[in-house]
């Protein structure tokens, strides 16, 4: 369980309950172990990043449901999580954390890593304020996931608003820790396009984060930003980057007349390659 939030505690409180995900806690809890078991992966290896999708659930559920159960096993090692995205709704310079000691969904509360905060808070990239937060449902759907999995653990969550991918990944060196940290990258794909050329343009996007090519622009992805910053770190450590699941709107709930795109990727350590 969370922990609680006392009655003078500052919260944020849910914004997208009973539209983006179930409202009520038994089948919002439901609905999130059937997605991971839907979405079950073998990890190739531990993940340190994840790239996750920030629909409803109904959309891209099954996609982030793949890339949250190659941690499903993490459980008591993942002690803090770095969550950033794309602001949708506040036009922002540089990056935001919330002044809100913790935020909260149906499952419970979750507490905002002081201790990261303040390490965050002096880069000159990052500012104060609950405004950019208060809206913003790509940092909360992902949270439903993670009390899922996790009994324990903070939470540093950061909106994106205009910069550079080489300021995120700054930011990121900060906050990137060990293996007791997971970062995700909130974003979907293409937005609006038929099915067959969504999928092609999709297609194209995924073969770039696995080369980790961090010039994404936001016509491949909203969460561009984020993407850029994980992908830049990513590679400065030699890590790798691998493709979970894709899918778009049109595979799941939606026409395909105009569809949104949904990838999940993992950021890991590379495979060991064998003796011969």
């Amino acid at each position: 369980m969370m922990r609680p939030a006392s009655a003078n505690t500052s919260v944020r409180p849910p914004a997208v309950a009973d539209s983006f995900y179930p409202g009520d806690p038994d089948v919002l809890r439901s609905a999130v172990w059937s997605y991971l078991r839907q979405g079950a992966r073998e990890p190739p290896a531990p993940p340190k990043a994840l790239i996750v999708p920030h629909a409803g659930y109904i959309y891209s559920g099954p996609i982030a449901g793949a890339a949250y159960s190659l941690v499903s096993h993490m459980r008591g090692r993942i002690e803090r999580v770095v969550l950033l995205g794309p602001s949708h709704r506040v036009y922002l310079r540089g990056m935001a954390v919330p002044a809100a000691r913790f935020f909260a969904t149906p499952l419970g509360h979750v507490p905002i890593d002081e201790e990261l905060k303040a390490e965050v808070l002096k880069s000159a990239q990052v500012v104060e304020s609950d405004e950019p937060h208060a809206f913003e449902h790509c940092l909360e759907v992902q949270l439903p996931f993670l009390q899922v999995l996790f009994e324990r653990f903070t939470l540093l969550p950061l909106v994106l608003g205009s910069i550079a991918a080489e300021q995120v990944a700054s930011v990121l060196e900060r906050l990137w820790g060990g293996e007791e940290t997971l970062v995700l990258a909130s974003s979907d794909l293409s937005h609006y396009h038929d099915y067959e050329s969504a999928r092609r343009i999709d297609a194209d996007t995924s073969a770039a984060i696995v080369r980790m090519e961090a010039r994404l622009s936001s016509e491949q992805a909203c969460g561009a930003g984020a993407i850029n910053g994980v992908l830049e770190v990513a590679r400065a450590l030699a890590l790798s980057v691998i493709e979970i699941a894709r899918c778009n709107s049109g595979d799941t709930a939606g026409e395909r007349s105009r569809v949104v795109g949904y990838g999940a990727f993992a950021v890991h350590e590379p495979r060991p390659s064998r003796a011969t």
